[in-house]
């Protein structure tokens, strides 16, 4: 049996995997079969350049620094499975897992399988290199929009993430325009006002977005709309588009056996890592909805690695 098992292998899990060794603990982690929301790395694996993690003054490489996360979690002992887990049994001890026919025993888990962004479902978004970073199309503003500084760019969307975006990418960007598929938006009243203030954010409403240019050249040079009230078509240059409809949390394993609110994001007790279920632990991006970067992640698999030392050391008897 083991003592600690760690369900996802980006920034949360690789972190966790790392404490958890370097404290004798002999940490499992499942790193994904390699689908679209359990890939090895996490969502990092899809970017490009990051250049807001801490220790890479010049930037690094998604994938790169998802691949030294994990030499350094291998390292210190970390046991490394590949695959997708398929059910979990919370309801006694040990805990249970299986993947593909076998079964996992462990002690204590944690669950540091993230998010994936929502995007509009264009084939070109599947055909579109991955990670594009800066120079094309992405879900975060924060991660990317420094690349599209004094550039054109749109964000698809009309809720509060869709607001934030744009606010957020008026402080550099040339312009900003809100493609909605409404006549309003959904966002709350506060986030309304601030978007409809700034100079730089244009709206188009009652459309949606149909293709992306130029898939050729390897860049974004405009998306083309459609306005769904009058079938008109058009053409908006822009430089970059951020898709901000939102996220998914990856949680549905634990429908039923895990405290999670009404979007699926997994319920931490304050200040902790703790779930409601006893020597279970949540990090990342599957119970962070505000802040969802590698940086937050990493901090709250270390959290997540001491919230299970210190519940096992209370509780020498469920190691068997």
């Amino acid at each position: 049996m083991r003592k600690v098992t760690i369900i996802g292998s980006g920034p949360a899990g690789l972190t966790a995997a790392i404490y958890a060794a370097r404290a004798n603990l002999s940490p499992t982690v499942i790193e994904g079969g390699g689908s679209e929301k359990n890939i090895p790395g996490g969502q990092l694996m899809i970017t490009t350049d990051v250049e807001n993690y801490p220790g890479f003054p010049d930037g690094v490489q998604g994938p790169e620094m998802m691949e030294l996360f994990r030499r350094q979690a291998a390292r210190f002992g970390t046991e490394i499975v590949a695959g997708d887990v398929t059910r979990v049994d919370l309801s006694e001890r040990p805990f249970r897992l299986w993947i593909a026919d076998e079964v996992l025993e462990t002690a204590t888990l944690i669950v540091a399988t993230g998010a994936s962004a929502k995007w509009l479902g264009l084939d070109v978004e599947r055909k579109w290199p991955a990670g594009l970073g800066g120079r094309g199309i992405s879900a975060c503003a924060t991660c990317d929009g420094f690349f599209f500084r004094d550039q054109d760019v749109a964000v698809a969307g009309g809720g509060d993430t869709a607001m934030e975006e744009a606010n957020f990418l008026a402080r550099m960007c040339r312009s900003v325009t809100v493609i909605h598929r409404r006549d309003q938006l959904r966002a709350s009243k506060i986030m309304q006002d601030r978007a409809f203030a700034n100079p730089k954010i244009t709206f188009r409403w009652d459309s949606v977005i149909t293709g992306i240019d130029d898939f050729a050249a390897g860049k974004v040079t405009a998306a083309r709309l459609r306005n769904v009230k009058t079938c008109e078509e058009s053409e908006l240059p822009v430089q970059g588009l951020f898709v901000a409809i939102g996220h998914q949390p990856n949680s549905s394993l634990f429908a039923g056996q895990l405290d999670m609110d009404e979007r699926g994001y997994l319920i931490a007790q304050p200040g902790t890592t703790y779930t409601n279920v006893p020597g279970v632990f949540a990090a990342g991006d599957i119970t962070d909805a505000v802040y969802r970067q590698a940086v937050t992640a990493a901090g709250m698999g270390c959290m997540a690695a001491i919230d299970a030392e210190r519940w096992l050391e209370a509780h020498p008897s469920v190691e068997g």
